[in-house]
């Protein structure tokens, strides 16, 4: 076989995937974790397990499990079916996001050069979005984040002194060059790495830590299916997405 067909280093890197489920969710109001509330008579983090399962290149998924819970994650890990060609891994969680991503990231073995981190709360991404944020680290990306255009105008405002008082509008910025981030982000894992070890100040995203790197971080096609299940009405629009899909799917 000549120098020509063998497939670069990137190509042939193993994929896998680090879900921070270890938060509690308390926008969705009292009762279990987020990750563990019920989508369909499934729990959110089995159908997020499952998207991420669902492409081909994801090997092996990682659950960052709270860490008073992570035998009941595991439990329901083995009750439910996933993929016979994926591994899974249950560790348990930190104080913080970042806390927890970090533990994820440590569990991984060597062989896995690219990684993704994907929201538990996101549970019904498609693989056509997983598989494209792949393809971009594959291909050069160091970070790579799904993000939709902003259909609504963003206001900059001047916060209130009181809470609840009218603010002041500041600015107007152009949604034109303004996206609205998702997951799963991709990442060459020592990227990823080097970010969790330099970057300690609080951040709402792993990107926004490479950012703070000055490396580059690219953006993909996100899909309006990926959104986060935060509060009841999201969970409303979960229900109705997956009740087509099943009628779609004939199941």
């Amino acid at each position: 076989m000549s120098d020509d067909s063998r497939p670069s280093p990137a190509s042939a890197a193993r994929t896998a995937a680090v879900i921070p489920a270890a938060g509690r969710g308390v926008r969705l109001g009292p009762g279990a974790p987020k990750a563990l509330r019920a989508l369909g008579g499934t729990p959110m983090l089995i159908h997020a397990v499952r998207a991420m399962a669902a492409s081909r290149a994801v090997s092996l998924v990682v659950v960052v499990a709270p860490p008073d819970g992570t035998a009941e994650v595991k439990s329901m890990l083995d009750a439910h079916a996933l993929p016979e060609r994926t591994d899974f891994l249950v560790v348990s969680g930190g104080d913080s996001r970042q806390d927890s991503v970090k533990l994820g990231l440590d569990a991984l073995p060597a062989e896995y050069a690219i990684v993704l981190v994907h929201d538990a709360a996101r549970p019904l991404v498609p693989v056509d979005t997983v598989d494209a944020v792949i393809e971009a680290v594959r291909d050069g990306a160091p970070a790579v984040v799904p993000a939709l255009p902003l259909a609504d105008t963003v206001k900059q405002v001047e916060p209130a002194r009181t809470p609840g008082d009218p603010e002041p509008v500041v600015a107007t910025p152009d949604r034109s060059l303004l996206r609205a981030v998702q997951t799963p982000q991709g990442f060459d894992r020592a990227t990823l790495v080097q970010a969790h070890e330099t970057v300690t100040s609080d951040v709402t995203d792993d990107a926004g830590m490479v950012e703070q790197l000055g490396l580059r971080v690219v953006v993909v096609p996100g899909h309006e299916e990926a959104f986060k299940v935060t509060r009841p009405l999201d969970l409303v629009l979960a229900e109705a997405v997956l009740a087509r899909r099943r009628l779609n799917d004939g199941f």
